[in-house]
């Protein structure tokens, strides 16, 4: 059976092979195993991206998880989003293996994002501050355990109310991206632990900003509403809400206050996501962005994900297909000098 399995796959890719233009099946065809999952698969690999692809001479052919990733292929690039210390380990195996292919991206690199206390320290180490504007990250504190302690904690640090709390562990799971806004001091004792507090700062619109390699694409997303200092007299208790950023609607056709849909300006962006893609190791993420309400130039990175929902990024099938022959071409480069 197994086999046979083989055989329909290895049948299935030879026609997708002959499906492509006569010139490009003479040209370098670039091949990109994918590993997602399913819900992943369908939000990203929609018919526009594969029909772009597949005129620019780019194949995607799914990874088979029950088989040997190294008896695959093969390979120009491996796009990868999927969690566990086995695959973890089988990508750090075959990226020594085959140091021929690109791997989109690597898993220590990518471990790096999972967790909150050391996702933002990079930006905060980096004190990035120029003409067009600074930026920091809110002032947080880690809770491992015990929530009965988290009011005096807070206290000792502190951090000034309301806080926004988010689980410790960014997995990319529901659970992982769900949040809550605690308004007093008793309440905190009603957060589950490991969790991270942030200060919360009125900001109106949250600007979310993909990072494709060197491409930079920024969208509007509606965001929490701000706190007054008369919803912090007449507020208690903890609020808790889904994926905000996903959730919320597109806020980039709203009738927006322009200092508040103005957005962070061009060449700080290109500096922070330069210094993020070296100190990272990566080229797939995005980050959410705010600006101080009431600044123009005071900018706060709220979170970073790896390989977020591309799917929602205008015009992604052009950038990410470009971005994919670049990788080969540099590499093709590198092999002739």
């Amino acid at each position: 059976m197994r086999m046979m399995k083989e055989e329909i796959e290895e049948q299935t890719r030879e026609e997708e092979l002959l499906s492509f233009p006569q010139t490009q099946q003479q040209s370098k065809l670039v091949v990109v195993g994918y590993a997602l999952t399913s819900k992943k698969t369908k939000s990203f690999l929609q018919p526009k991206l594969e029909g772009l692809a597949r005129n620019k001479g780019i194949l995607f052919v799914a990874i088979d998880q029950n088989r040997p990733l190294s008896d695959q292929g093969p390979f120009d690039i491996v796009l990868h989003k999927l969690t566990g210390k086995e695959w973890r380990q089988i990508l750090e195996e075959y990226r020594q293996t085959h140091p021929e292919v690109t791997v989109l991206d690597p898993p220590y690199a990518i471990q790096h994002l999972h967790n909150r206390q050391s996702m933002l320290q990079c930006v905060a180490d980096m004190n990035l501050s120029n003409s067009y504007g600074k930026v920091d990250v809110p002032r947080q504190l880690v809770i491992e355990r015990d929530a009965s302690s988290i009011p005096d904690v807070v206290l000792k640090a502190g951090l000034t109310l309301p806080l926004v709390a988010k689980p410790l562990v960014a997995d990319g799971s529901a659970k992982s991206h769900e949040l809550s806004l605690a308004y007093d001091q008793y309440s905190l004792k009603k957060l589950e632990p490991p969790l991270v507090l942030q200060e919360f700062v009125n900001h109106g619109v949250l600007f979310k900003v993909y990072i494709v390699g060197e491409a930079i694409k920024v969208v509007r997303r509606f965001s929490l509403p701000d706190v007054t200092k008369q919803d912090l007299s007449t507020s208690a208790g903890v609020f808790r809400f889904p994926r905000v950023s996903c959730a919320a609607a597109s806020a980039d056709d709203a009738d927006l206050d322009p200092c508040v849909a103005e957005l962070p300006p061009r060449p700080l962006l290109e500096r922070l996501a330069k210094e993020l893609r070296r100190q990272l190791g990566l080229r797939l993420f995005n980050l959410d962005i705010i600006r101080e309400h009431g600044t123009r130039d005071q900018f706060y990175v709220i979170d970073i994900n790896y390989f977020p929902g591309y799917g929602k990024m205008p015009e992604y099938e052009h950038i990410f297909t470009d971005f994919l022959l670049s990788l080969t071409q540099s590499r093709y480069k590198k092999k002739s000098c």
